[in-house]
């Protein structure tokens, strides 16, 4: 193991910016509003060749045990709570320039009852002045207090040095942790992203509130998924949901909508989650657009299957009637089953530029198809990282321009001279041809169909990229060292 630090306190002491300022990279939102962070937001960090895993929480506005009529505040708690079980040792964050206040000590209490190895850091000491002020904190009852500054990088040295004590012997360093696959849960809010991530890892790890805009940050959750005796390392990416443009209304909004943005980028795939009551809007259209400009691949998830509307409920209970007296043997399985396939037709069609998604109707609160999303999860993962034999793609592309060959182009007929697989995620193919200007919007999707019927690639988008043949292309007869020389420069072009 390598060890978890906590990173504790009220609202709006620094416990983000530190955060921040120790994982080495803007994770968390770092805003002048008090409680903008709600759920647990972790991160992989190193410090002095340790590698550990770092965990920033919600401010604790209310004293431990309290009872609120704010439910988010109140969960809020709870997270914080969790947190603090699961750790190996808490930072306690505390502000030098307010000083102590009565939420300090009743936090201070609450850390000394876990009994967690807890060392107090006493943010905003900007200068000398401030950092000789923390002394006054001793008055807490904790024996390391550390004077540091987040936003200038002064003492979390020290800080770290001190911390990395209390964690067990973990790896040396974080280069060698398994292949994770990035799971981002994309949608409009209040959709149910939150719920589903709750449901797959059987726990209430992110905050879920009927409160559209719940979740700010976009929340990290380790989880894995068993396949066939293997073990896939995932991280599910909890978002704030995507807003229209003009219903941004402040700075806070904004930089959830940013970090949203940035989670799909850097997410392998993305699960866009859509309402069944609302079925697709504008605003979903929106989002998959989102997704296809950044080549993620995709999984559709119809949530609150449930919870349909009164006029699908309507329609499938006379279907029901009907198909009984036709056939009085076909259970009710069949008939539902019957309508969730209409239902994904007309999602497809909606979505006709995801086509290549699988649709999945699932209910976060009963449990419904949760486990056929964790199989479209593992077949998507596995098309994702495909691998194409460079004689076999050859062979199809060949195989598809005889078939279909592409409209002439000013007196140009276009050839193929190779074609080599220049990335798996997302799977892109570099052709080298004669007359690129000859290639159309057209024929990159009809070959791009043919791709999908010969390798699959169900949930992924594919990149045809088209160059001129390169002055060296002659160098492919010459055996196996010319098409791995193309390959590479075909490979290094795409960098």
């Amino acid at each position: 193991m390598s060890g978890t630090i906590a990173i504790v306190g009220r609202p709006n002491v620094g416990k983000s910016a530190l955060f921040n300022r120790i994982a080495g990279r803007r994770i968390a939102i770092v805003h002048d509003q008090a409680g903008v962070t709600r759920d647990r937001i972790t991160a992989e960090a190193e410090w002095a060749g340790r590698a550990f895993t770092l965990v920033d929480t919600g401010g604790i506005g209310l004293i431990p045990g309290e009872k609120s009529q704010d439910i988010i505040a109140t969960a809020t708690v709870e997270q914080v709570d969790l947190a603090i079980e699961a750790a190996d040792a808490i930072i306690f964050v505390v502000d030098v320039q307010e000083g102590i206040v009565p939420l300090d000590e009743e936090v201070a209490q609450h850390l000394r009852q876990s009994g967690k190895p807890t060392l107090l850091a006493v943010n905003k000491a900007d200068h000398q002045t401030a950092a000789d002020n923390a002394v006054e904190f001793a008055a807490l009852g904790f024996e390391h207090i550390f004077p540091v500054s987040a936003l200038h990088d002064r003492g979390t040295s020290d800080l770290l040095d001190a911390t990395l004590e209390h964690l067990p012997e973990g790896p040396s360093t974080i280069g060698h942790q398994p292949s994770t696959l990035n799971l981002a849960i994309i949608g409009r809010p209040n959709v149910g992203k939150s719920s589903i991530i709750n449901a797959l890892t059987e726990s209430d790890r992110v905050i879920v509130s009927e409160i559209p805009g719940t979740t700010r940050d976009a929340v990290d959750v380790p989880f894995t998924i068993e396949t066939e005796g293997r073990v896939q390392h995932c991280q599910l990416i909890d978002t704030a949901g995507l807003r229209k443009k003009r219903r941004v209304k402040d700075s806070l909004e904004y930089f959830s909508v940013t970090r949203t943005a940035e989670a799909i980028k850097r997410c392998d795939i993305a699960v866009l989650v859509v309402d069944a009551e609302t079925g697709i809007v504008e605003q979903d259209k929106k989002i998959a657009d989102l997704i296809t400009r950044n080549h993620r691949a995709c999984i559709v998830v119809i949530n609150k299957w449930d919870l349909t509307t009164d006029v699908v409920k309507e329609a499938r209970k006379k279907e029901i009637i009907s198909r009984r007296k036709k056939d009085r043997h076909r259970d009710d399985r069949t008939k539902r089953l019957t309508m969730l396939s209409e239902f994904g037709s007309w999602v497809q069609e909606q979505l006709f530029f995801l086509d290549y998604a699988p649709v999945i109707f699932t209910s976060a609160k009963s449990g419904f198809h949760l486990d056929r999303l964790l199989e479209a999860i593992r077949y998507v993962a596995g098309q994702w990282q495909q691998k194409v034999p460079t004689p076999l793609l050859n062979r199809t592309l060949q195989d598809a321009l005889e078939r279909r060959p592409p409209p002439n182009k000013a007196g140009k007929r276009f050839k193929l001279y190779y074609a080599t697989q220049t990335k798996q995620a997302p799977p892109t193919f570099t052709m080298f041809v004669n007359a690129p200007e000859v290639y159309t919007d057209n024929y990159d999707k009809y070959l791009t169909r043919h791709m999908r019927n010969a390798f699959g690639y169900e949930g992924c988008p594919l990149r045809m990229i088209v160059k001129a043949r390169p002055k060296s292309i002659q160098s492919v007869r010459r055996g196996k060292k010319g098409i791995e020389s193309i390959e590479q420069r075909a490979a290094d072009s795409e960098k």
